[in-house]
């Protein structure tokens, strides 16, 4: 990605920018000009994304969601704000409620005080303050702080995102390596719309840009809709891997998921399973209403396209290695 030849005055500041959406949000704001300020924790690990843009031009600062001052600050002189903080799973003192629900909270306040309604979201699809998975209720009731605090916000609902670095068809590729079997959670009948990471940040400049209309929730998902089982099938396509597909019924998966997600980084957890309970894809009224990718005039990339351009590693003889030989193992 070439950066803008020039830089406008305006500052946005991107909390979670160091992450897996954020880093390209962050690319995608700088080609378009802005100012980027990257609001992390650890803002030594966000140093990468400088050679990003210009000299200047992005800059990372320390910010833990958990406090309202470091929020604060981190929005001064920001005359727009872009919220991609997330968790998969639960840590210590950086639980779901306190990252996604008060966390979404803080950071809305902090821009109603300064002033600015230039807001974009990230939530997710399946947000739902009535389901049983704690992730899904505090993606929804951060939703709803947000909202309450900046009436203009725009707020986005991917499904299941992909791309070079994603949590999903990166784990599921690298587990096949040394696994003679990969799990289907509740029979792998659950379905996916899987969105590029790329297109994600595209409708998020677009929504700071001011392309679609404000104080709306709009849900984002691929061309292509897939069960879980579809998904892992292709994974082993694109690696050249043959492994045995075995179902696990959710109630085994939760009991396995209760010692799995006592490991730093889990591989599963009861939350993860419940919500592979439901499906995650765009609902019925987002389409009639118009709150998808339509309404950015994004053509969404589809698997076919991205997954090779990544996934090679995962094969036994790297990218050099043809996915129809004989010797596919």
């Amino acid at each position: 990605m070439q950066p803008a030849l020039t830089m406008r005055n305006d500052l946005v500041t991107v909390f979670g920018g160091s992450g897996f959406l954020g880093r390209h949000v962050v690319r995608a704001l700088a080609k378009r000009g802005w100012r980027v300020r990257v609001a992390c924790r650890r803002p030594d690990l966000a140093n990468f994304l400088v050679p990003s843009g210009l000299v200047g031009q992005i800059h990372a600062v320390q910010a833990n969601l958990r406090y309202a001052d470091s929020v604060a600050r981190a929005l001064d002189g920001a005359s727009a704000v872009v919220n991609c903080v997330g968790i998969l799973f639960e840590g210590g003192k950086q639980n779901f409620t306190a990252v996604q629900e008060l966390g979404a909270k803080n950071i809305a306040q902090a821009a109603a005080k300064k002033g600015i309604t230039n807001f974009v979201h990230i939530s997710a699809i399946g947000a739902d303050e009535k389901s049983d998975s704690a992730y899904a209720v505090s993606k929804a009731r951060g939703e709803k702080h947000v909202l309450e605090n900046i009436h203009l916000a725009r707020i986005l609902r991917p499904s299941l995102l992909f791309g070079t670095e994603d949590n999903f068809f990166n784990k599921f590729a690298s587990l096949a390596r040394f696994l003679p079997f990969l799990p289907l959670i509740g029979g792998g009948k659950t379905r996916f719309q899987p969105v590029s990471v790329d297109d994600v940040a595209e409708a998020v400049a677009l929504c700071l840009d001011g392309e679609v209309k404000p104080g709306a929730i709009y849900e984002l998902g691929g061309p292509d809709i897939k069960t879980f089982k579809e998904l892992l099938q292709l994974t082993l396509e694109e690696t050249a891997r043959k492994r045995l597909l075995v179902p696990v019924p959710f109630m085994l998966a939760k009991l396995k998921a209760a010692f799995l997600q006592l490991l730093p980084n889990p591989l599963l957890t009861i939350d993860q399973v419940r919500l592979l309970q439901r499906d995650n894809i765009v609902s019925e009224k987002a389409l009639i209403e118009e709150r998808t990718f339509d309404a950015f005039g994004i053509a969404p990339k589809s698997l076919a396209s991205i997954l090779p351009t990544y996934l090679w590693r995962y094969r036994k003889g790297g990218q050099f290695a043809d996915i129809a030989s004989d010797s596919v193992r």
